[in-house]
């Protein structure tokens, strides 16, 4: 329902708008909630999860073939581990900005909930067990030197340790109180260039509810409007990323389709769309 969601906010408008070439590929097929069993309380509904991964891994590494920017929508930010499997698989290694108010760092041993959505980084990084690897993807997709957390609020014990043993680049909110979104971004955008790919992930929880209410796991305190257009902005104007993806739009918790609406102009300013 996000990507659905996301579509008719007028993402095909709004990018037509800026010149783009747009190219729909549709949903991936994915499982049915109500019609699936967890086999694995640590790690629920993965094999599901898996196959639609794959399928979004296959479509990032056919979109890159054809020389496109492969624009992912979301639905929870599992698929990421689809996105930068197919990212890896085309390319190597890469880095990515994640911004969102979780590090998605948990794995089946340390998450709390066996939810995968808390998981897609580490699984990324190479951090998870065989049952995440695939014929799809490519394992580490992601060096965990080259990645920058930015906006997050809201770490586990064991991701905190992690981004400190990693040397994960983060940024809470309490340091973009005090430094500013346009330092976080420049120093994140420096510290995760590099070979491979350079990807940027968008969780729309990573914004405060108040403005991104449709999210499946909101936080208070989070990204403003302005700060969060800007934060997209400076991505568009230092040319590093070739691929984007933003996520958690969940339509049924949302306020009149405010949060795709506003997924809609945050794609647009990662893309160049600027004021004048």
């Amino acid at each position: 329902m996000g990507p659905s969601a996301i579509r008719y906010a007028g993402l095909h408008d709004r990018l037509d708008g800026l010149g783009y070439d747009l190219l729909d590929w549709s949903d991936v097929e994915t499982a049915v909630l109500e019609a699936t069993q967890v086999t694995d309380e640590t790690a629920r509904y993965l094999p599901e999860i898996k196959a639609a991964c794959g399928r979004v891994a296959r479509l990032v590494v056919y979109a890159l073939e054809q020389g496109a920017l492969p624009l992912v929508l979301g639905g929870d930010h599992s698929v990421a581990m689809g996105t930068l499997g197919g990212l890896a698989k085309a390319r190597g290694a890469g880095g990515v900005l994640w911004i969102d108010a979780h590090g998605d760092l948990n794995t089946p041993e340390t998450s709390p909930s066996g939810n995968v959505h808390g998981m897609p980084l580490a699984a990324a990084i190479g951090l998870t067990d065989d049952r995440f690897e695939s014929a799809d993807w490519t394992l580490p997709a992601v060096d965990p030197h080259r990645v920058a957390l930015v906006g997050i609020r809201a770490i586990d014990s064991r991701e905190r340790e992690r981004i400190r043993d990693l040397g994960i680049k983060a940024y809470t909110m309490s340091d973009i109180d005090r430094i500013g979104i346009e330092r976080a971004i420049r120093e994140s955008l420096s510290h995760i260039a590099g070979p491979g790919f350079v990807h940027v992930s968008l969780d729309m929880d990573a914004l405060d509810p108040e403005v991104a209410p449709g999210v499946g796991t909101p936080v208070a305190g989070g990204l403003t409007y302005r700060e969060a257009h800007l934060a997209l902005e400076l991505v568009a104007e230092s040319g590093l990323a070739g691929s984007f993806e933003v996520v958690e739009v969940n339509p049924i918790l949302d306020r009149a389709n405010a949060t795709a609406s506003l997924a809609v102009e945050l794609v647009a300013s990662a893309l160049g769309k600027t004021i004048l």
